[in-house]
């Protein structure tokens, strides 16, 4: 067996059966969980009695068979002063007073205490549709024309004059590759910034014990770097397939496989194509990062410079990241089309773009080609550097401990 095979099997043995790494992976474990299953966890730790409320009602409009509500019980009073009694005395959350204004419907929401924005928004929307049907009810509407009139919705054709250009997605299609695309980017952050702070903290670990320089005697510095990327590349890969496949049965079992159908149906919006290109981006854009990660923490003399040397790799990904976000409200500006070809961030931001907008073939392949051009490059100047500076101690900035490096290896 090589050396190379020696160091990597050792290297993803002892991280995989870390305390950190099983603690880490269970944590994640318990939150995707706990995502599936929080309509029940919140039903059970913040279910309460209904809400008591009271409404008046002046008009000759029933409102009462509109007001049915599992999470409010509704009592009706006569008058506007017997309703603020009632709430004088606290037996009530809060009373809607419903009147007639002209042809509209007019509604006060009378409380004791000022209410929390989710029963102010809730009681503003029932209010909303009542008003609704007040005013269809003024018109002298059928049932079936009030109906007609509540679900009218245009029908919406795509038509596209350009004939080179390619297909148009439907919104459905545009807003499954958005889910998607977020949830990738969502999981390139944590991956990176998990594992590149574990690669940094454990080169600058072995550097700091001197223990790198026993191993180097027999170990070359390149079959080292080699070894201790592909190794914490690994870890990533395992961590990321226990929780695939936690979410897997999750979606399975919950709802009796209802959410595993819905999922099915928004992954059958997007092109197998798409997916391949989540998937490259996802795996290429966090072994990149761990070579500057492992690269970052051959710089350093001590672990507690471990924090300080990888920040630089940590603003990229946050900024990455944010961008991202950014896009999924308008994935068509400028900086969501520039910041998918630069290699730092386009690991984040093009899977949004190819799935969001109509991109043709061309721009995808040319970023990941970037991507994966600028991984190898990163990779060829690494390994070089790290030969230099992973016996190299100094103290000072990051950039004087770079040029500690070359002066003393050059």
């Amino acid at each position: 067996m090589s050396k190379f095979m020696i160091l990597l099997k050792e290297n993803y043995k002892q991280k995989v059966k870390a305390k950190s790494f099983i603690i880490m992976t269970l944590l994640y474990i318990i939150g995707v969980s706990i995502f599936f299953f929080w309509s029940d966890i919140k039903e059970a730790l913040f279910s309460s009695e209904p809400d008591q409320l009271i409404y008046v009602n002046t008009t000759n409009f029933d409102v009462g068979q509109m007001l049915e509500d599992g999470d409010i019980v509704w009592t009706q009073l006569a008058s506007t002063t017997e309703a603020e009694e009632a709430l004088k005395k606290e037996d009530y959350v809060a009373a809607l007073v419903f009147s007639a204004a002209d042809t509209t419907l007019a509604v006060d929401l009378v409380s004791l205490d000022p209410l929390p924005l989710n029963m102010q928004q809730q009681l503003s929307a029932t209010a909303h549709t009542i008003g609704q049907f007040y005013a269809m009810d003024q018109l002298n509407l059928s049932p079936e024309q009030s109906a007609q009139l509540l679900n009218a919705a245009p029908q919406i054709a795509m038509k596209t004059l350009n004939e080179a250009a390619t297909d148009g997605k439907s919104e459905e299609q545009k807003t499954a590759g958005m889910f998607i695309s977020y949830i990738a980017g969502f999981l390139v952050y944590i991956f990176v910034i998990s594992f590149l702070s574990i690669v940094t903290s454990d080169v600058a670990s072995e550097k700091g014990s001197r223990a790198l320089e026993m191993l180097l005697v027999s170990v070359k510095a390149e079959t080292h770097f080699k070894a201790k990327v592909m190794s914490i590349f690994l870890v990533a890969l395992t961590q990321f397939a226990v929780l695939f496949g936690t979410a897997f049965v999750l979606l399975k079992i919950k709802d009796g496989g209802a959410k595993w159908t819905m999922v099915s149906e928004v992954l059958a919006e997007l092109h197998g194509q798409y997916l391949l290109y989540v998937g490259a981006f996802l795996l290429v854009t966090i072994f990149m990062f761990l070579i500057i990660g492992a690269l970052l923490g051959s710089l350093v003399s001590k672990p507690e410079e471990a924090s300080q040397a990888m920040m630089p790799a940590m603003i990229l990904v946050i900024v990455a990241f944010f961008i991202m976000v950014t896009a999924t409200g308008n994935p068509d500006t400028l900086l969501v089309t520039i910041a998918s070809y630069v290699p730092f961030t386009s690991g984040m931001v093009m899977p949004m773009r190819i799935g969001a907008t109509d991109l043709g073939v061309l721009e995808p392949l040319i970023s990941l080609s970037i991507l994966i051009a600028t991984t190898f490059a990163l990779y060829l100047l690494s390994v070089s550097f790290y030969k230099r500076s992973v016996l190299t101690y100094s103290t000072g900035g990051l950039i004087q401990k770079i040029k500690t490096v070359f002066k003393v290896t050059t």
